[in-house]
């Protein structure tokens, strides 16, 4: 049975396809199954942002095929890992949880790095180009180790 990881931001169109992206180029696809998702509603349907396409491109990865779809409750049920980009998505994927079970599958992803320091992956939206970048090597490193450990 493939392991299933979720990940998960805002709109889905910036920090959690670019993990996406990472984590499938660091593991066996046949063995884990990598998507993301965004709290908002606002992208489903949509690519990733051209900036997070251009930096995924520039280090060797393509996600032009990646779709926004938007995190539901159903979630819980088919990931066994649910990992979220910054303190406020985390606040919003745990409203949906029902059980202890489905709270335990969520965790920061740069907690990966940062054990327990509750550090968020800045969202590149607004701050330029060289944002996507500092992005793209903090969500490297995270699923380094994301990619060592299941």
């Amino acid at each position: 049975m493939k392991t299933k990881v979720l990940m998960v931001c805002l709109g889905n169109i910036c920090r959690s396809p670019l993990a996406e992206g990472l984590l499938k180029s660091k593991v066996d696809t046949s063995q884990i199954y990598v998507t993301s998702a965004g709290t908002g509603s606002w992208h489903v349907g949509e690519q990733p942002d051209p900036r997070s396409i251009a930096v995924a491109k520039k280090n060797g990865l393509d996600i032009t095929d990646q779709r926004g779809r938007q995190f539901k409750a159903g979630d819980f049920n088919e990931f066994d890992h649910i990992f979220v980009m910054d303190n406020s998505n985390k606040a919003n994927v745990l409203k949906l949880a029902k059980t202890d079970a489905d709270t335990e599958k969520v965790q920061l992803i740069l907690d990966e790095i940062f054990p327990g320091e509750n550090v968020d992956v800045p969202d590149p939206y607004y701050g330029g180009d060289s944002g996507f970048d500092n992005v793209y090597d903090m969500l490297n490193e995270a699923c380094e180790k994301i990619a060592n450990r299941i």
